[in-house]
Parts: structure tokens; C-alpha cells; sequence
């Protein structure tokens, strides 16, 4: 029995049977207010190429109930030919074809298929659909695979004084009824409905003879926080810019932006109709590191109507293409896009996304950016950091590798060559040899073909006047992690060597050198004679994707100063190296901190001061050796408060630090000062305790056992909405009481109705790093039941519980033992395995760390940081 699952052998042959022409699908939304299920009737015409014996073929539903199946006019049982997730479609017609199927589908709480939310605010039902990867089938009978495109007409009926909202303008009503016009041919998982009560804000963008629509939608609750004049500023930005470098029409009819509730990714790509998280609209003050990373997620979606929607790839192996695309395309809009409000993208990247991508890059599970996805179980945990961050590195090495002129004119060629149409890697990589006269097979085998990361070191020689008499760069492979596939591989890098001189107290660069670096030994000759700089930094600029380390004297003048350097980006990049030594073991966790604690105060980045406040915590939580690791969250506690107390009233670093404080405050005077400032007691000139910051201040304290149901009920009261009650159900698990896990335990795993953001909130809530104690008895309770989760539940909420849930506190060697052992004797799916074997080696390197830290404090004799 196939259950929901996809092989990509059977979508090939599919594809090699069927052309699909339409789909006219009738949706009865207008009970969607009671919930439970909804009418589907789909009707579908496509061509066969051949009538051969085993010609048979079948379409994708997910339904509680199929009540009619009709094949050219002949009924077909419904008990005979549905099953799981088919319905089978024997004796074909040769020519055209026409289907059609009647059924009951269900409404979801996970952020699946057609996802219902009530409102607390007006108890009113809000709609949405999500179908990528294989979810479109959950609400109409579809061949759910990205290559068989079609035209897509939906009709839907919708309660009284709802608005429905579709890949197609949006036509009037009669008597509550939307007939949408057909869309281009498009794949079934870029199709979208959102349904409800939803407020709007319109605008257009002008460009030359051409007006395109666009929209903004929310609920009305959060209407008065929509900023919709910043948003089409974006969006606006992001069509001049696109439309520019890839010489190519907008390709759909109108551009609706729809801020849904409880979306599990960041946003979708839906042709005309993007979705967007809902936390994108921002109810309290947030830093403008939180204003840049919703931009780029915009621009991302954007960047996706051409690259995704109009050509779209025709297997999820090229998944990654799809997605590091529209990443590097976002970034180097807001980096080099006339008037951007970001212009330093690339530090955000090089800080927050190139992060992700060296952790997922070093894990058991680490794979080509390539991968190989043999069906849907595969892809649906392949949203990782190779694919997104990882890819996105190698597309801007590969943009330095051709030049950036001539990768868009590749890109243009791309687009005019399979408009509406499916591709491979291939077909793109030949548009950019075509344009740039490079050979890319060679780069594509290393770069895209093989797991790993590489790492860079200089190797210098200066004489006694510090003239450098020698400058090489090497590279080397390191071994995979235990358990990965595939061999270490050295690469071509196209990088360029920074050098930097103190002046006035400030590290300025004074000198690039550009080159491409291949093999284990690359000779710099360019350098050589000149006076040794104070720093020399390679890949300055970011252009290619690898671990760098520092020479000895560059180490020492950076730890001096990191914070000096007049520009962002090699902070950033400094900062991450030093990150990637502590999760190494290189460097030791109390060694950070003093790092860390030495050069924050002259970050400018908001981003950087805010990624370092997460990386600070994890690191003392996690990586320091525990006999030390109160003492260092001490000292980071009492340096938060320090810097809250002395930043600039009312700006982005002081409402940044007060959320550190708030994440880590431990003492009876920081958690009495936590509790004044929630009840207005106490006070920080310029600090503005709104809606958001009382819940952090208020999860610590109920964390720490000063808060409990009662202050929990009140918080409530004053914040009666959705996001209060994720607040809250977090709030309640964070309890330090055997009771409150018991009962968070009780909601996430013996029972299955939490909406899918309820169970991330209580998960995240169980979760807290201070109660390592009352913890540990759920170590065993996990692997007990995290298999018979995984295959009964929908895979949004198995992921949620097979990662948040695994022991990750308890770091010791009985956890890897356990994890072991379940591995060895319950046999699970390779996409559960592999979750569990990615949670299992953070367990692993935390153990590494810790023993490294201990290291450093016997090598100091013993006295910590």
C-alpha cells in the first residue's frame, strides 16, 4: 500500500503517460464556519499516450470520503479504485481523457491542505491552503507532481460577506459564489485559496505600459498593525529590480500578499497569491533586523513567480535550486537595488543563513546540495540549510565564479527558453555557459554533486622587516561526519583576501586581492613584498562558501578588535568564524563569551548583536563545561542588564537587550526587576513594555517558578488574541513543576487536537534549559513513543515532536546510547531517522565542547572566565 507516499519512479512514468490540460474544481466552503469537512468536485481533462498493457495510471486525493468517480462518462466504484491516497484509473482511453471525482475532503489545524483558525478576536473562521509538497490532494483530486502543469479554474461557495482570494484576479460574487478565471499552466502546489472575513489594503505597481495589482491582506484583528506603505515599498523595489535583471514580464495578472495565521514556514509561493506568516505584522516594536528579514522574505516570494512558478523544476531534487535562487536573488536585491533600506544584505547573510548552512553542513544527514530524493518523504525533510543556505552560498560563489552581468543574462535566456515549462540543473547551467563562456560540468561535480564543507587556512611567512616572503592559502576536506555518504572533496573557490590596518584604533582595509583558489595549495604572489597588514582575512566579501581560520598575529589583532572593523561584513565574518571554533571545540565557551563580551558593545549590526545574544545562550547552555555554566550565565546575565541599562534610550539595541535579559535574567534581584517592569513598578527611560516584551518578561518569570496560572489568566485577559494564547500555552509548559510538564507532555503527545502553533508553543515552552532535572524522566518517555507518533500523525506536527521533544538537554553519553539503541531496534523511516541522528549529534558535539571547555579551564589552572 503506498499510504501517502510518492515514488519519484512512479511520477516519471506518469509524466511519460499523461498530458494534463485542465482542472475545474467546485469547492462548497459555506459551512467552513462549523468546520468538519467540505464538498470537492473536480473535474479534470489530460491526454494518454498509449492504451498498452500496463498503461494504467491513477490521481492523488486525501478524503475522508469519495462519493463519485466518472471516466469519460463511465462510473467507476469508489471502494474498488480509492485507496490511501489514490484513486486508480484503469482501461485509459487513448487521446482525451476527461475526469471527474466528487468527494468529501477535510479542514486541518497543521498548516496542511486547506488550514482552519477561529479568531478569538471575532470568533470568526479564517482560510488558507498550503500544498507544497504533496497537499493540494488534501482538498481536490490532483496528478500532485511539479511536471504535469495545468490550468487551474476554481469556483468556490463562501459564507456571506467573506472575501475569496485566488491565483486568479479576484472576479465579483453572485449570490456568494466566486468563479475564478483559468490560471496559466502552473503546477498544483503553487495553486492557492484564501477564504474569510479578511481586511485588505490595495495599491498597483507601474512599470512602463503595465499596471499589476497588488494586495495586502490580514485579519481584521490585525489590521491596525498592517504597515502597508513599507510593504509595497518593498514589493515595489522587488519588481523594479527583477523585472530589470530578468528581462522578463511579471507573468501573472496581479500580485496578492496574504498574511494567514498559523503558517508553518516563513511564506509561500503561491503564483499571484503569496502566503506570509502572520507574526510578519508586527503587533509591538521589533529591531529593524526584524524589518530586513521580512523583507527578504517578500523579496524571496517575488523572486519565486519567475524562478518556481513560471519555470518550475521538474522533480524535488532540484528543490534546492528553486529555493537558494530566490534566497540570493532577495539578498542582492536589498544589497545592490537603487534606494534598498539594506545595503549591507550580505552581512545578514553571511551572519544568520551561511550559520545555518556550516551546522547543517556538519551533521550525519549532511548531503550534496543536489540530493537525491527518491520520493515525498525524502523532500519533506529536505527543507534544511543545504538546500535554502548552503545552495544560496554556491549560487553567489557561482555569480563571482561567471560574473554577475553575465549569470542574469544566463537567467534571461533561462526564462525565455522554458517559460511555462519544467527543467533540470542543466538546463541552467547551459544558459550560463552560454553567457559567460565558462565550462561549469567541473564546477557543478564539485560543488553540486558532493557533501561537505571545506575549510581555508593561510599560510604566511614575513622576514625580520615583516615583509611577507611567502602567502598560500590551503585548503583542506575534512572527513564527513560518522554516518554521511560520500568522500571528502576539495573544490574551486572564487574568493578574494582582505587586508587591514589599524588606524585611529579602527581595522579599515587597505588592500583586496581576488583569485580563485583550487587544490589543496593555492600560492597568492600578489601579496608577497608588501609589508604584512594587521589582519589578513580570506574570502573577505563572502563570495564563496567555507570555514575560515585566521593566522596567529590576525587571531590575536581580531580578538583585540573585533568590533573595529569600520565595515559590517568582515565583523560578521570574524564573528561566525569564532562561532564555528566554539561549536568545534577550538575555542572554549568561556573563551567566547570574554570574545563576545569584549567586541559587542561596538556592534553596530542589529542583526549581529541579536544573533550573538541567541549564540551566547546556546553556547552557555550547552557547550560550557557544567561545572562552569552557571558561573557564565551569571556574568551574561549581569552583562545583558549592563548594557540594557546603558543603551540609547528607546533604540534597537536597548529593546534587543532587554529581550536578552529577559531570556536569561536568574538572580532574585534581575527576576524582581523582570517583575517590576511588568507590572509598571519598575522602569528603563526609553524602554516601552508592550504587548510582545510582557510575555517575554513574563515567560522567564513563569520559567523560574515567580509566575504561575493566575499572572498567566491575567497576561491573558489583557492580550485576548491568538498570539496571547501561544503566549500563554508556552508559558504554562515553562512551569518548573512536575505537573505542568506532565500536562504539556499530556496535550503534545497523548492527545492530537492542538492546532499546529499551539503544539510548537507548548513544545517550546516544556523545553526550557534550567530544569535539566525535570526533564529527564521524559528521555525515555521519547523514544517510547516518538515511532507510533511519526506514523500516525501528519507530518508537520510528527516533525514538531520528533525534534522538539528529543532529550537535548541531556547531554551525556546514556542519551547516545539511548538513541542508539532505538535506532538499532524500532527500524524507522528514513525521514524519522534521520531527524532523530541530526538531534542525536547536537547531543554529541555539546559533549565534544563541554570537555574542550573543561580543557581550557585546568590549562588556566583552573580559574574560570
Amino acid at each position: 500500500m503506498p499510504g501517502t507516499n510518492l515514488t519519484r519512479e512512479e511520477a516519471q512514468e506518469r509524466a511519460r503517460l499523461l498530458t494534463v490540460d485542465s482542472y475545474a474544481i467546485e469547492l462548497d466552503l459555506s459551512a467552513a464556519q462549523q468546520g468538519g469537512t467540505f464538498r470537492s468536485v473536480t473535474t479534470v481533462t489530460f491526454d494518454v499516450a498509449e492504451t498498452a498493457p500496463g498503461s494504467d495510471t491513477f490521481i492523488d486525493l486525501i478524503a475522508p470520503t469519495v462519493h463519485s468517480v466518472t471516466l469519460n462518462g463511465d462510473t467507476l466504484d469508489p471502494a474498488e479504485v480509492f485507496a490511501d491516497s489514490r484513486i486508480a484509473l484503469p482501461s485509459l482511453l487513448a487521446g482525451r481523457n476527461e475526469l471527474t471525482v466528487a468527494a468529501d475532503c477535510a479542514y486541518t489545524n497543521t498548516g496542511e491542505g486547506l488550514h482552519r483558525f477561529v479568531d478569538p478576536v471575532d470568533d470568526q473562521a479564517y482560510l488558507y491552503t498550503q500544498f507544497e509538497v504533496p497537499d493540494s490532494r488534501r482538498v481536490f483530486a490532483s496528478f500532485e507532481q511539479p511536471d504535469l502543469k495545468a490550468t487551474f479554474q476554481f469556483t468556490v461557495k463562501a459564507p456571506e460577506g467573506w472575501t475569496v482570494i485566488s491565483n486568479s484576479p479576484t472576479p465579483e460574487p453572485q449570490d456568494n459564489v466566486w468563479r475564478f478565471a483559468p490560471t496559466p499552466r502552473i503546477s498544483s502546489y503553487i495553486t492557492a485559496l484564501i477564504v474569510g472575513p479578511y481586511h485588505s489594503v490595495h495599491s498597483s505597481w507601474e512599470g512602463g505600459d503595465r499596471s499589476v495589482p497588488l494586495g495586502l491582506y490580514c485579519r481584521p484583528s490585525l489590521a491596525e498593525y498592517l504597515d502597508a506603505d513599507a510593504l509595497f515599498e518593498v514589493t515595489r523595489q522587488g519588481f523594479d529590480w527583477f523585472q530589470e535583471k530578468f528581462d522578463y514580464p511579471y507573468p501573472f495578472e496581479k500580485y496578492d500578499q496574504l498574511f494567514v495565521p498559523e503558517f508553518n514556514a516563513g511564506a509561500m509561493e503561491n503564483a499571484g497569491a503569496v502566503t506570509i506568516r502572520d507574526q510578519y505584522v508586527f503587533r509591538s516594536k521589533v529591531t529593524e533586523a526584524a524589518y530586513e528579514a521580512r523583507a527578504e522574505t517578500v523579496l524571496h516570494e517575488l523572486a519565486h513567480m519567475w524562478f518556481g512558478d513560471l519555470v518550475t523544476m521538474e522533480w524535488w531534487n532540484d528543490l534546492w535550486l528553486n529555493e537558494s535562487f530566490a534566497t540570493y536573488t532577495s539578498i542582492a536585491c536589498q544589497a545592490h537595488a537603487p534606494g534598498s533600506r539594506w545595503p549591507h544584505a550580505w552581512t545578514s547573510f553571511a551572519n544568520q543563513m551561511k550559520t545555518w548552512a556550516y551546522r547543517q553542513d556538519q551533521l550525519p544527514s549532511t548531503h550534496p546540495i543536489m540530493a537525491e530524493i527518491r520520493d515525498l518523504d525524502d523532500v519533506l525533510v529536505n527543507f534544511d540549510g543545504i538546500t535554502y543556505a548552503k545552495g544560496a552560498s554556491v549560487l553567489k560563489q557561482l555569480v563571482a565564479y561567471v560574473g554577475m552581468d553575465e549569470f542574469f543574462q544566463g537567467v534571461q535566456r533561462y526564462f525565455k527558453r522554458h517559460e511555462w515549462g519544467n527543467t533540470r540543473l542543466s538546463d541552467l547551467l547551459g544558459a550560463l555557459e552560454e553567457t559567460s563562456g565558462r565550462d561549469l560540468k567541473t564546477w557543478s561535480t564539485a560543488w553540486l554533486q558532493t557533501a561537505g564543507i571545506n575549510v581555508l587556512r593561510p599560510e604566511i611567512t614575513t622576514d625580520e622587516a615583516g615583509v611577507l616572503t611567502s602567502f598560500a592559502i590551503r585548503q583542506e576536506a575534512p572527513a564527513l561526519p560518522a554516518g554521511a555518504t560520500g568522500e571528502p572533496t576539495l573544490r574551486p573557490h572564487r574568493i578574494a583576501v582582505g587586508a587591514y590596518e589599524l588606524v585611529d584604533g579602527k581595522l579599515v582595509r587597505t588592500d583586496r586581492v581576488e583569485l580563485d583558489v583550487d587544490g589543496e595549495l593555492t600560492e597568492v604572489p600578489s601579496l608577497v613584498g608588501r609589508p604584512r597588514p594587521a589582519v589578513l582575512l580570506l574570502n573577505d566579501d563572502d563570495l564563496s562558501y567555507a570555514k575560515v581560520r585566521l593566522d596567529p598575529e590576525s587571531l590575536a589583532v581580531v580578538t583585540a578588535h573585533l568590533g573595529d572593523f569600520t565595515e559590517s561584513l568582515p565583523r560578521a565574518l570574524c564573528w561566525a568564524s569564532a562561532w564555528d571554533m566554539t561549536r568545534d571545540g577550538e575555542l572554549a565557551t568561556r573563551d567566547y563569551l570574554d570574545l563576545v563580551l569584549s567586541g559587542i558593545t561596538k556592534e553596530s549590526d542589529i542583526g549581529v548583536v541579536q544573533t550573538l545574544h541567541r549564540q551566547v545562550k546556546l553556547a552557555l547552555d550547552l557547550y560550557a563545561e557544567p561545572a562552569w555554566r552557571e558561573t557564565g550565565l551569571r556574568r551574561w546575565s549581569e552583562a545583558t542588564l549592563e548594557q540594557l541599562r546603558a543603551a540609547d534610550p528607546g533604540s534597537d539595541h536597548q529593546l534587543a537587550w532587554a529581550r536578552a535579559f529577559a531570556a536569561t535574567a536568574r538572580t532574585d534581584e534581575q527576576l524582581a526587576l523582570l517583575a517590576g517592569l511588568l507590572d509598571g513598578t519598575e522602569s528603563v527611560e526609553g524602554l516601552t513594555v508592550d504587548t510582545d516584551l510582557r510575555w517575554a518578561l513574563l515567560q522567564r518569570l513563569a520559567a523560574t517558578g515567580r509566575a504561575g496560572e493566575a499572572e498567566i489568566d491575567a497576561e491573558l485577559a489583557r492580550d485576548a488574541t491568538s498570539a496571547g494564547e501561544r503566549y500563554a500555552a508556552m508559558a504554562r509548559a515553562a512551569r518548573p513543576t512536575a505537573e505542568a510538564k506532565a500536562e504539556a507532555w499530556r496535550a503534545v503527545v497523548e492527545s492530537d487536537t492542538l492546532p499546529n502553533a499551539v503544539q510548537e508553543a507548548v513544545i517550546g515552552g516544556f523545553l526550557q534549559t534550567d530544569q535539566r532535572e525535570l526533564l529527564a524522566p521524559y528521555a525515555e518517555r521519547y523514544f517510547a513513543v516518538v515511532k507510533d507518533i511519526w506514523d500516525a500523525r501528519s507530518h508537520e506536527m510528527a516533525q514538531q515532536i520528533a525534534v522538539g521533544l528529543y532529550p537535548t538537554l541531556q547531554i551525556e553519553p546514556a542519551t547516545l546510547e539511548a538513541t542508539d539503541a532505538w535506532l538499532d531496534s524500532v527500524e524507522p523511516s528514513a525521514a524519522l531517522r534521520r531527524l532523530v541522528t541530526e538531534s542525536r549529534a547536537g547531543v554529541e558535539r555539546a559533549l565534544r565542547a563541554q570537555a574542550a571547555d573543561a580543557r581550557a579551564a585546568d590549562a588556566a589552572g583552573g580559574v574560570g572566565g
